[in-house]
């Protein structure tokens, strides 16, 4: 594209070009091979803001000063920090153009002002897409996918007829990232679940999730029930975070007799429903939180769910808040989670977590499993 535009000039213009050093420089630089298509985008945002500069010089109405802001904007999208600084080099050459040929008066504090702001803003876009080595809008696309791959992990796989389940994640200040997240495997006849809580919020936990939620999800279901959470606890000792922490629970249901056992890693204790009695039982299963020992010890809990019977998995952004005991947090959910039994469990679980996270900034999430 570069040798073509160049070709196109009459030879006496090409002869008086090649004797100014800053040009040789300059087309040398672009015609290189490794980045020559950035340079091309680069060649043509010069050429657009020159043109912007000399159409600004015969109708300022149509053609504003003020328009060089679409090609910084468009170089902070496209260009590395080096070649977006040499753009706006050119466009600082153009402004004073301008200003000398307008006056002032025309092209005055304002126009460079909101110039100068806007190419403030696209090197800092610049320098961070160049530190994380993508282009254009790809990094916004890359956290969607990242949205789209926890949510993915955190569907429920099909349960056979006479058991139902409910899945709320709400992330806070109603970002799209969280540190809470929910794996779970089946063959039809058992059914395990993890629910897993990374301390943090937004995309820094969300991006530890992610990867979290990948090695959980590979472990469950590949190694014995039991050997679970102290498998997930040797691969957070060998990554050696230094912030936060992780909690867990465990849950493991035969789907043929309701029979189920949980064990928790530092996690605020499930909770089980009995039809019979309409009352809710808090589970004594207790552990360490993981990754902090190198032998993590698990007392579990067994149990049965008979017909009507549902169990109540949750994070501590439902039951904790400053100043406040996690009992009685417990205790206020489980007063609002009476109202899920006459109106379904179903219907109530999104509702029962945006009740109890109304006055939190915490991520959220519940996972609600029963037998119909």
């Amino acid at each position: 594209m570069l040798q073509r535009l160049v070709h196109l000039l009459p030879p006496r213009v090409r002869a008086f070009l090649r004797r100014i050093p800053v040009l040789v420089r300059l087309y040398g630089w672009l015609r290189r091979g490794r980045l020559r298509r950035e340079r091309n985008v680069f060649l043509l945002l010069a050429l657009s803001t020159i043109a912007i500069g000399v159409a600004a010089t015969v109708s300022e109405t149509w053609f504003p000063a003020s328009g060089m802001v679409l090609t910084v904007l468009a170089g902070g999208l496209l260009l590395r920090v080096r070649a977006l600084a040499a753009l706006l080099g050119v466009v600082t050459v153009v402004l004073v153009s301008d200003s000398i040929r307008l006056g002032f008066h025309k092209v005055g504090p304002g126009v460079i002002a909101i110039v100068t702001v806007t190419a403030v803003l696209a090197l800092a876009l610049a320098r961070t897409r160049q530190q994380i080595g993508v282009k254009g809008l790809r990094g916004e696309y890359m956290l969607l996918e990242l949205r789209d791959r926890l949510r993915r992990h955190g569907e429920m796989p099909p349960l056979p007829v006479g058991w139902d389940s409910q899945v709320v994640l709400l992330q806070a200040g109603g970002s799209s990232f969280g540190g809470d997240f929910v794996v779970s495997s089946s063959d039809g006849k058992t059914l395990e679940i993890a629910l897993v809580d990374v301390s943090g919020k937004g995309v820094d936990a969300g991006t530890r999730a992610l990867m979290l939620s990948g090695a959980f999800g590979g472990l469950l279901g590949s190694v014995q029930p039991e050997r679970f959470l102290p498998s997930c606890n040797s691969y957070l000792q060998r990554q050696r975070w230094d912030e936060g922490f992780v909690t867990a629970v465990h849950l493991v249901i035969d789907l043929t007799t309701g029979e189920y056992t949980v064990e928790s890693a530092g996690h605020p204790p499930a909770v089980q429903f009995d039809a019979g009695s309409g009352t809710w039982q808090v589970s004594p299963a207790k552990g360490i939180v993981l990754g902090v020992v190198p032998e993590l010890r698990c007392e579990p809990e067994s149990g049965l769910l008979r017909p009507g019977d549902a169990l109540l998995l949750y994070t501590d952004g439902l039951v904790e808040a400053p100043g406040l005991d996690i009992d009685a947090g417990i205790d206020r959910l489980l007063g609002e989670a009476e109202r899920l039994v006459p109106q379904g469990f179903r219907k109530g679980a999104k509702e029962l977590v945006e009740t109890m996270a109304a006055s939190r900034d915490d991520d959220c999430a519940l996972v609600l499993i029963w037998r119909t």
